[in-house]
């Protein structure tokens, strides 16, 4: 990163237009996703291993191309026009859902739209890591998940503004407005990177003579750790039918997942700082250990305050889960491949994701939601400990 780049809060530029784009996309997203487990179950009529499914296909599409994307970048030295035709799929895809008719129309544009993250995500990623201080790569994305999660949590309050005002309508009606309305911000952050977001690939000069950092054995172990970990990561969806399992409306399960968000927005910036100095490992060690108690929290949860502290822990652990492991995968790449290495940890990520929620749907239709958390507490636990035998960086 050029030393005369302007800052602003102490991070780039750039980093921090990254941010805007991100918290009104973010929005965007999450106006849709606390009314989408409600639309699918009670307007398309979809089942509980089949929404299990579908949210969990949703979760993990995007992954697939994630790699690709972040080879092709490294290639080209291009991340922009990436990021933008990532951000535009996806802002597309939203609104189109306001005319689905089908659990399966619903499941192509949900696609569209993770392709659109898949695009986007690596790409941008790289040129987070590329505006950065060396050094500092916890705290440029620490503050990009807390912008990004700031959006999560606007999101869900316009969804339950909407949701009032557009109370008189039939609720598929409301449903099919408030997808049509996420586009909005979605597009506004599209302007934001045409006009003001720069690249910073070009200014790495060495040539990609291939990807030996994916050879070195430390990294490949954290992969593998990485698997077993999103074996326990289920949908958030998940979350919102413990709510409503315990009696609470579609509003109020909402409402405890902006909580989960605001906690998410809250600690995903310190947490980035503070592991530039405490060690990216460890925090990602730890990060495990919460994931375990968020989960056994949500399967033993009778009451409120019992629910509070899971969506509380839960907030916890998708903050350092979604910020550290991507800036430690920035600090092992070298320059020239810093898109595919880390789009080489979505991708692993991503691929275990879809089996997780398809295990969590079954055993929540042939037993409990409880069965279900219990085996992502105990998917966290194996993580947690062979993350003990990966090396700090």
């Amino acid at each position: 990163m050029e030393e005369r780049e302007k800052k602003i809060f102490g991070i780039s530029w750039n980093v921090f237009l990254l941010g805007i784009v991100s918290f009104l996309n973010d929005m965007s997203s999450e106006m849709i996703m606390p009314v989408m487990p409600s639309y699918l179950m009670e307007v398309l009529g979809t089942g509980k291993l089949l929404s299990g499914s579908v949210m969990g296909a949703i979760e993990s599409m995007s992954s697939l191309f994630k790699v690709a994307f972040g080879y092709v970048s490294d290639r080209f030295r291009k991340r922009k026009v990436f990021v933008f035709a990532g951000y535009a799929l996806s802002t597309l895809a939203k609104g189109a859902l306001a005319f689905t008719r089908y659990w399966w129309d619903f499941l192509l544009l949900r696609a569209v739209d993770r392709i659109g993250k898949g695009v986007r995500t690596a790409p941008r990623d790289a040129l987070i890591a590329e505006s950065s201080e060396k050094g500092k790569t916890g705290k440029s994305f620490g503050f990009h998940r807390m912008m990004d999660t700031l959006g999560a949590v606007a999101g869900p309050l316009v969804a339950i503004a909407l949701i009032e005002l557009l109370k008189s309508l039939p609720a598929e009606t409301a449903y099919r407005y408030i997808f049509l309305l996420s586009a909005v911000p979605g597009a506004i952050s599209l302007f934001v990177i045409i006009l003001f977001v720069k690249d910073r690939g070009g200014e790495v000069k060495r040539k990609i003579k291939g990807i030996s950092t994916l050879k070195n054995r430390n990294l490949q172990l954290f992969l593998a750790v990485v698997a077993i970990g999103a074996l326990g990561r289920y949908s958030y969806a998940f979350t919102m039918w413990k709510a409503q399992e315990l009696g609470y409306s579609v509003v109020q399960s909402i409402a405890f997942y902006a909580l989960f968000n605001l906690i998410y927005a809250l600690s995903a910036y310190p947490l980035g700082v503070y592991s530039d100095t405490f060690g990216k490992k460890r925090m990602i060690t730890l990060g495990f250990g919460v994931a375990a108690l968020a989960a056994l929290a949500f399967a033993y949860a009778r009451d409120f305050y019992t629910l509070i502290a899971a969506f509380v822990l839960y907030g916890i652990y998708i903050a350092i889960e979604d910020t550290i492991p991507r800036a430690y995968m920035a600090d092992l790449a070298r320059e020239y491949e810093k898109g595919t290495i880390i789009g080489a940890y979505h991708t692993v990520f991503g691929i275990f994701v879809l089996p997780a929620s398809v295990i969590a749907g079954w055993l929540w239709g042939s037993y409990s939601l409880a069965y279900a958390f219990t085996f992502a507490a105990a998917m966290n636990l194996v993580a947690m400990v062979l993350m003990t035998f990966v090396r700090e960086q």
